[in-house]
């Protein structure tokens, strides 16, 4: 049995449209229009596209990365600094065991991580984003891409890299750390490292995560766990490099019990 449209009714795709939703033009007349105002580019339905081809883009780029660590930081941080020394080392010391170092392309903290993987022959990669007053991807990426959207850059993030190093930053900073520790902490990702760099800086945040978060009961204590500080450009990646190992340990070990309960199964 099929129903039958009102005058005053219009299916448009999967859509039924009624009274005065009802367009005046139909689709193709629309598309093949060349008259009138561009305003539809800037519609929700084209930025469907435009957000599904940024995807498209950064999963076709990025997919053969070897193992990686984002590092974030402020684009703020002065060259001449402590900080951008220490992402320098960092970016560089990541190189050393074979992790390729992915920013978010700016300058600051992003530059220094970019840099010390750069000229420390490894694979440097920058996300950019697009913004208002932003300053470019920096020159030290072999890799680059920018980004109309934050949650597809963020995206990108998760999924190509195997920890995060966090160091001095602002709002942005803060917005990546909790995600990515929001994300560890749901099981929404396998669990990997995220280490704070600047014991000074961080400490502060630590300590009210601990005497107002856990104490109030808003988070568990296995949450503390969640992330490291330290100031030492050394010990960020022996974090790291241990954490690996001991997922690598966990892997095979499930391997090996699921190997002899199929075994078992099969009566061999």
């Amino acid at each position: 049995m099929t129903s039958e449209l009102s005058p005053r009714s219009r299916r448009q795709g999967p859509a039924t449209l009624r009274g005065r939703a009802v367009p005046q033009t139909t689709t193709d007349q629309r598309l093949l229009d060349d008259r009138g105002p561009s305003d539809w580019v800037h519609a929700d339905p084209w930025r469907v596209l435009r957000i599904q081809a940024e995807f498209v883009e950064g999963f076709g780029l990025l997919a053969e990365l070897p193992k990686a660590v984002s590092i974030f930081g402020s684009a703020r941080t002065k060259p001449d600094s402590e900080e951008y020394k220490l992402a320098e080392q960092v970016g560089a010391r990541l190189v050393d065991e074979g992790y390729a170092v992915i920013t978010g392309g700016g300058p600051g903290i992003m530059e220094a991580g970019n840099k010390g993987a750069d000229e420390n022959g490894g694979l440097s990669v920058g996300l950019g984003i697009e913004l208002p007053f932003e300053q470019g991807i920096n020159p030290y990426c072999d890799i680059s891409l920018e980004f109309r959207y934050f949650f597809v850059r963020k995206t990108m993030f998760v999924k190509y890299s195997q920890a995060f190093v966090v160091l001095p930053g602002g709002f942005g900073t803060l917005d990546e750390l909790f995600e990515a520790i929001t994300l560890v902490q749901t099981k929404k990702v396998t669990r990997f490292p995220i280490v704070l760099v600047g014991t000074e800086f961080w400490g502060g945040l630590v300590e009210w995560i601990k005497t107002s978060l856990l104490s109030s009961g808003k988070i568990s204590p296995a949450d503390i766990d969640l992330f490291h500080l330290t100031d030492d450009p050394e010990e960020v990646v022996r974090v790291i490099v241990e954490a690996h190992e001991q997922q690598a340990r966990r892997r095979e070990e499930e391997q090996a019990v699921q190997q002899t309960a199929a075994e078992g199964g099969n009566g061999t």
